[in-house]
């Protein structure tokens, strides 16, 4: 038998039967369509849609291969740096390496006693460096407690725990180095690492810290970097310039501090207050 056409219905008419295929349409669920199930297009090319467009990952979910580096591999490589350099150090120094030679000429070319690098020297010193450190935490103490933020009392109390972190570190580095001082300096040993220069980077670092989110404006948060970066230079140009320490010294301090102030600051971001009209995340 010969099948008769199917008369077309007006705009009007309900159809009960499925509906029928036009010439001159795209088949839109044809095999390699788009939208048909498989990822291929119909003129054979892979989705422009960024998920259709990834291969997934080792458990199925859409995603970039290789993963993208992340924020725990900058802080590793930020820690790891003046770790190993802190480690190289160290090592040139208990076993009396000529990297040590180099460091006794720079110092006896830098060396110059005078007013300036005294001074510059002092503010490294326990009785400046842990006051101006105690002012900024009160007043950050009190600017949290007036936002009304959850546990206020945390930057101050973990400030204060590193502060107490820094003798415990260098006092047993010279105990166990044993190095002796400049040509200039006070006979006897124990000049390796920089105390000074440990206190100075510590207690001004945290302060930098802490004050830097609670300033108004970024010209006063750039400029409050720019002071740490002079006073942390300033100190460790007058050590070295008054003969109080050898250059390795001080570079090996900026090392131990360049670990321990990032990794200070990592763990208080994970615990940092916030205001309590701030929905925690979940």
């Amino acid at each position: 038998m010969r099948d008769t056409p199917r008369p077309q219905g007006t705009v009007g008419d309900i159809r009960t039967g499925p509906p029928q295929l036009r010439p001159g349409r795209a088949l839109a669920h044809t095999t390699g369509a788009s939208g048909s199930g498989s990822p291929h297009r119909s003129d054979s090319r892979p989705p422009q849609t960024p998920r259709g467009g990834r291969r997934s990952d080792l458990i199925g979910r859409p995603g970039t291969t290789p993963p993208v580096p992340g924020r725990p591999a900058f802080f590793t490589l930020l820690l790891g740096i003046p770790a190993l350099l802190f480690a190289l150090i160290t090592w040139q120094v208990v076993e009396d390496g000529p990297l040590l030679r180099v460091d006794e000429r720079v110092s006896r070319a830098l060396i110059h006693p005078d007013r300036i690098g005294g001074g510059l020297s002092d503010l490294g010193n326990v009785q400046v460096a842990v006051p101006l450190l105690l002012l900024a935490l009160v007043y950050v103490t009190r600017r949290h407690r007036a936002m009304g933020t959850d546990r206020w009392w945390l930057p101050a109390t973990a400030a204060a725990l590193l502060m107490a972190l820094v003798p415990a570190i260098v006092v047993p580095l010279k105990l166990w180095t044993a190095r002796s001082g400049t040509t200039v300096a006070a006979p006897g040993t124990g000049y390796y690492p920089s105390g000074h220069t440990a206190t100075a980077a510590i207690a001004y670092g945290t302060a930098t810290l802490l004050l830097h989110p609670l300033l108004p404006t970024p010209h006063l948060r750039r400029a409050l970097l720019l002071l740490y970066a002079l006073l942390i230079l300033g100190v460790s140009y007058g050590l070295v310039r008054r003969g109080y320490h050898w250059p390795l010294d001080v570079v090996a301090s900026w090392c131990l501090c360049a670990v321990l102030l990032p990794g200070w600051w990592l763990i208080l971001d994970r615990v940092r207050p916030r205001p309590r009209s701030q929905p925690q995340p979940k």
